[in-house]
């Protein structure tokens, strides 16, 4: 099992990155919450990951924080959850912000993710009140411390690709991109505005 990658950043495109550990290249998806706090290609990273085998693939999942790690896995178990919706839902909210949304009972705040109905958001807070209690205490969740027209353009469409890469239909993300592209050049930071301002409404 690889639990922990620890390299130079190749290239980083939502939802995929790649990380070169002693002349190997890995190549693995990360939700946003990881993609915001990623260093500039070429520089030095390290990601806690986990391995999904399957008939027709093995794809490495990278996280930032053992935190979100753990909340990839819990919600792996959730009847009707996958990989992408569980990628999606680490993307549009933090994990504390989830953990809350279950607690208190919040649907309405589940459902503006992409991909998570109401059938969804209350099968997710009946299955994990409980289980995101119980893991509280658990050590392994708690975090670690520690341009030109054309550059524009294409962050847009980077961040339009990572968008739908995460479950929006390709003219919703374009709006929701347009509607925050005024605020910064980051790829990064558009997708992060993007997603506060739809979960926002």
């Amino acid at each position: 099992m690889i639990g922990r990658l620890q390299g130079t950043l190749v290239y980083k495109q939502p939802p995929n990155l790649m990380i070169n550990v002693q002349g190997v290249g890995y190549e693995l998806e990360a939700p946003m919450s990881t993609f915001y706090e990623l260093p500039e290609s070429g520089e030095q990273v390290t990601l806690y990951t986990h391995l999904a085998i399957r008939d027709d693939a093995h794809i490495l999942y990278g996280f930032h924080q053992p935190s979100d790690r753990v909340l990839f896995r819990t919600l792996l178990k959730v009847n009707g959850v996958g990989a992408k919706m569980a990628l999606a839902i680490l993307s549009g909210m933090d994990a504390a912000g989830f953990k809350s949304c279950i607690q208190l009972g919040d649907a309405e705040s589940l459902i503006r993710l992409p991909g998570v109905g109401r059938k969804t958001a209350e099968r997710l807070i009946v299955e994990l009140r409980d289980r995101l209690s119980n893991e509280e205490n658990n050590p392994a969740t708690r975090p670690v411390a520690g341009s030109d027209r054309d550059t524009v353009r294409n962050h847009v469409d980077e961040a339009i690709s990572a968008l739908t890469a995460l479950g929006y239909k390709a003219p919703e993300a374009l709006r929701m991109v347009k509607n925050v592209q005024e605020e910064t050049n980051s790829c990064e930071d558009l997708i992060r505005l993007a997603l506060k301002s739809s979960l926002s409404k």
